[in-house]
């Protein structure tokens, strides 16, 4: 049993333990997708293969589609030379069941993958061809938040970036310059109207892509290297839209005891690649089985009928929505408060945190009881349901080889958008008072407690990176564990509305962080005891 096209002609074999194949004729899919493309794909990465690529796959099985994917990978090169090559775009998807089931999936609807390198002429003339081609309705992105930066912390221009902006649309080296070579291939083709969709998990995506799009387009008609009226082309929402998107779905690293399930099960050469970049990649993804992609419906070429595999077409408004439910209610606030709390138990795994009686508690008040009152609804998502997905389902799931170290990382920049916002809704309400709040005060006096790098049990640990970590660090640098203390040397740091996201004097709960903080360091075992006071 092999993934590749040739390896997937004995089906019976491949049914009988379990798989479930492409019902399509893959031939048929790939010449209409090369002579009329409709949907390219920027990123070839795990949550493309486990996402996208098998909601086209979906609907390819059903008929509402009769044209498979398009995959750039414009960073690293070798993804598409070294894994989908040699497996003729095919993979296997492993979806993991919080029961700790597994389900497992052949995808084939990559009818091509594309190397985004100007200096490689076969792929690069491909890649012109399909932006010049009329059925082209949307160009999708997932090449992380990172990936839209044309300068570095410093200020400085990516790599490649100040070439190509002297340059033009001519053999471009950055990923960006790129993208809108592309694009600009489109616009004197006949000002071809086209969908820009970044479906990577950042805030507001479609800006972020915008802006970079619209620096290269106003560099280039300043300096006279574009076919003038370039730039009023990315301007024109009628011609080119950049959606907003909010995307939800954890894709691990391939995972050694997926590759042992699908070997005993006889497939064969699944040895992942670790390229020169350090990208790992296998000919299998495994991925959590619940998923949200809720898409600003702004298509000015049309657009495939992706909500018949689940994906939510809206307005830009509801996408913010569901963005703030998420990220500042119904999972990001729990995950925060597990990671901090199951770095100072001794945990390694946020799903087994969730066996734990105080935790799942504590992360039950924190959403349903503090959180829901004042969590932005956004019509199309329950948030009740939501959480209970979160809870029940998604974090517990043995599968998910999540840490709290991990998500420990970058606290200080995470506090104040996922509690933050919560603090002034309450604060907002006449109804609502923030004296009421028992866990999410206690999650800021975690917070203080960590920094200390001393776990519950008296040992030390290894603090996660956080850019603010050495100055945030200083002011918890005089409390001992055991010792009386001075609790006015935190005021200033509570003070603080860009970690916080509000001052938390003024808003009344500095207080409550203070006292809980205090009888979080008052002996060994504090955090373990200060837990269980709370119901």
């Amino acid at each position: 049993m092999k993934l590749t096209k040739e390896g997937l002609k004995n089906s019976s074999e491949w049914k009988s333990k379990g798989y479930s194949l492409p019902e399509f004729d893959r031939e048929k899919v790939e010449a209409a997708t090369k002579t009329e493309p409709f949907w390219i794909h920027f990123g070839a990465g795990n949550i493309f293969r486990a996402f996208q690529a098998n909601v086209v796959q979906e609907l390819l099985n059903k008929g509402v589609l009769d044209r498979g994917l398009v995959v750039a990978e414009g960073y690293d090169y070798e993804i598409i030379e070294k894994m989908y090559k040699p497996h003729d775009n095919i993979g296997a998807l492993v979806t993991l069941k919080s029961s700790g089931s597994v389900e497992k999936t052949v995808v084939a609807s990559i009818m091509e993958a594309l190397a985004a390198d100007s200096e490689n002429e076969k792929d690069w003339a491909r890649l012109l061809q399909i932006f010049r081609s009329p059925s082209l309705q949307m160009v999708t992105f997932t090449i992380t938040e990172k990936g839209y930066l044309l300068k570095n912390a410093a200020g400085a221009f990516m790599p490649g970036v100040e070439d190509d902006f002297a340059q033009g649309p001519v053999l471009p080296k950055s990923y960006i310059g790129k993208v809108v070579t592309l694009l600009h291939e489109r616009y004197v083709n006949g000002e071809l109207p086209v969908a820009m969709v970044s479906m990577d998990n950042c805030s507001h995506n479609g800006d972020k892509l915008y802006a970079a799009v619209n620096e290269f387009a106003k560099e280039w008609e300043t300096r006279g290297v574009c076919k003038p009226g370039f730039l009023d082309y990315v301007n024109n929402s009628g011609k080119v839209s950049f959606p907003w998107t909010m995307i939800d779905k954890i894709t691990p690293r391939p995972d050694s005891k997926i590759e042992k399930i699908l070997a005993e099960d006889g497939i064969e050469e699944l040895e992942p690649v670790i390229t020169s970049k350090k990208t790992y990649v296998a000919p299998f993804v495994n991925a959590e089985e619940c998923q949200y992609l809720v898409i600003e419906d702004n298509f000015p070429n049309g657009r495939p009928e992706l909500e018949k595999a689940g994906l939510y077409f809206t307005d830009r408004q509801t996408v913010d929505k569901v963005e703030k439910m998420k990220v500042c209610t119904c999972l990001n606030p729990l995950h925060t408060f597990l990671a901090v709390s199951g770095c100072l138990l001794g945990y390694t795994l946020i799903a087994d945190e969730m066996k734990d009686a105080d935790l799942l508690r504590l992360v039950k008040i924190l959403g349903y009881e503090e959180g829901l009152p004042v969590v932005v609804d956004p019509g199309i998502i329950n948030p009740r349901n939501f959480i209970d997905e979160v809870v029940n389902v998604r974090i517990p799931n043995p599968f998910m080889p999540d840490t709290p170290q991990r998500i420990a990382c970058d606290t200080s920049q995470k506090l104040s958008i996922r509690f933050g916002e919560t603090i002034k809704g309450y604060l907002g309400r006449s109804d609502l008072s923030v004296k009421n709040l028992k866990v999410l005060p206690l999650v800021f006096a975690l917070w203080l407690r960590y920094l200390m790098a001393t776990g519950d049990d008296g040992n030390a640990f290894e603090l996660s990176p956080d850019p603010l970590l050495d100055e945030v660090k200083k002011y918890i640098e005089g409390f001992r564990i055991g010792a009386a203390a001075d609790l006015s040397a935190l005021d200033a740091l509570l003070r603080r509305k860009e970690i916080f996201g509000v001052d938390l004097f003024e808003a009344g709960l500095a207080d409550t962080v203070k006292e809980y903080f205090a009888r979080l360091i008052s002996e060994k075992g504090a955090v373990r005891k200060v837990f269980q006071t709370i119901k």
